[in-house]
């Protein structure tokens, strides 16, 4: 499992990685890097460079809806190597743009868009697998944890772009590009997608040692009785059963609400995830390095809250419950947190408690719900729906993801108060849009109806 952790990890850490070298100069006033990638066009750097942003997530949106079909048609290992190896080359291949003295925005845009279809291969294909080997008891809290790793790329993406982006910003590219190939690598060696895998390899290399077993009955009669020795052969047509569709998927009760929920949750987290260091230097007149540091504790708030999210929904069986109350409570810190701008110890704790509020629902729905509804009682033990409800669920979460930075861009102008409302705006649909699942929930919990997570 930590061959899994590693590669979703990398994959965030090379996506922070872009986020910073791509919007590091309107953040931090750099000028050298737009007049270095864009010359002559200095005087709309910032426009490219958002066209640049948008070409990779408008392709991750896309590209996840259809990431999650071939997911559960073919091997997770192949699938998520593959994606990882390609997203290492398209990574280099923006870095060499800076040696290559290359500055047209198309290269850019085009290699951008690449790397967010390949990096799509990521979530679904990790999800299945951790979900493959836990259970819903304490898959929350489980998932919780592992899901740290995202918070943790976030960091670590923006350190190595800023070891690099002021002086040789290519390698902020080349370094991650190069990780995240060589991690690839010892994916394709080491993961063990599920346990039936695991029991696989081991019957594959017993049959190895000892070919002799495999053409000889007297030698089977040994090893197993009459009424078993079809079992084994019986396992892998189990496992062969027919993949889910995308209507069918879509079908899942739950796993609409989910998605357009996730949609604005992720809406609010990416709007602070590309704002909030160029917030806390222009309003709060933080130090540009003060402000980069300072918004790194939003990612460490997100790693509480997905740890608190998916323990709460454990013990209390409820995941659109824990979901709606910390939307909820994060409307109004996320309104607090925009009257404090000054101080810089209550700066620090909202942060911190907006970042576990926003992302813990965020991190929740993307991990343990999805993972639930992949394996929901109406699939009648079917195991291959975990891609592809995990591909529609963070799909469209993913459009909100390129929705609000583009509309916390036009909206800024009229002023930052503005931007909070749609914000707190955000937060409050997606609460109604778990509504009919908590009203469900409730009534569960007051023996009115059969509790069901998801």
């Amino acid at each position: 499992m930590q061959v899994v952790l590693k590669a979703e990890l990398l994959t965030k850490l090379i996506f922070r990685t872009h986020n910073m070298s791509v919007e590091w100069d309107s953040r931090f006033h750099l000028d050298i890097f737009g007049v270095l990638l864009f010359c002559p066009d200095q005087d709309n750097y910032k426009t490219l460079f958002g066209a640049v942003d948008n070409s990779f997530l408008v392709a991750y949106a896309i590209g996840m809806f259809f990431s999650g079909i071939f997911g559960e048609r073919v091997p997770l290992r192949y699938y998520l190597t593959i994606g990882m190896l390609l997203s290492g080359l398209f990574t280099c291949l923006l870095g060499l743009g800076f040696y290559l003295n290359i500055h047209s925005i198309w290269y850019y845009a085009f290699f951008q868009a690449m790397n967010g279809l390949v990096q799509t291969t990521g979530w679904p294909a990790v999800v299945a697998c951790v979900g493959n080997w836990f259970g819903k008891g304490k898959r929350g809290f489980i998932m919780g944890v592992w899901n740290s790793h995202t918070s943790v790329g976030n960091i670590l993406g923006s350190l190595i772009a800023g070891v690099f982006v002021s002086s040789d910003w290519g390698m902020s590219f080349i370094v991650p590009g190069i990780i995240i190939a060589s991690t690839g690598v010892l994916c394709f060696f080491f993961l063990v997608e599920s346990e039936s895998d695991l029991l696989a390899r081991i019957l594959k290399e017993d049959n190895e040692k000892e070919p002799l077993l495999q053409n000889s009955s007297s030698n089977e009669e040994i090893f197993s009785s009459p009424g078993q020795s079809n079992s084994i052969s019986s396992e892998p047509a189990e496992e062969h059963t027919k993949a889910i569709s995308f209507c069918g998927a879509l079908r899942i009760p739950g796993v609409m609400e989910f998605s357009l929920c996730l949609l604005f949750a992720k809406l609010v987290s990416y709007t602070f995830l590309y704002w909030l260091p160029l917030y806390i230097a222009n309003v709060a007149h933080f130090d540009p390095k003060e402000a980069g540091d300072m918004s790194t504790l939003f990612d460490v708030g997100g790693i509480v809250g997905g740890i608190v999210a998916g323990l709460v929904s454990d013990q209390t069986g409820g995941r659109a419950s824990t979901c709606c109350v910390m939307l909820i409570l994060a409307a109004p810190m996320v309104s607090v947190h925009s009257h404090i701008r000054h101080h810089w110890l209550l700066t620090m704790w909202m942060l911190l408690v907006c970042g576990a509020l926003v992302n813990g629902p965020y991190a929740l729905i993307t991990t343990a719900v999805s993972a639930d509804l992949g394996t929901h009682e109406s699939l009648r033990g079917n195991s291959r729906a975990l891609s592809t409800v995990t591909a529609i669920i963070d799909g469209t979460g993913s459009i909100g993801a390129a929705l609000g930075p583009l509309l916390a861009g036009l909206i800024s102008p009229t002023g930052w108060n503005n931007v909070f409302f749609m914000l707190i705006t955000a937060d409050i649909l997606a609460c109604l849009l778990l509504s009919r699942l908590v009203y469900k929930e409730v009534r569960g919990w007051c023996g009115h109806s059969p509790r069901h997570r998801g």
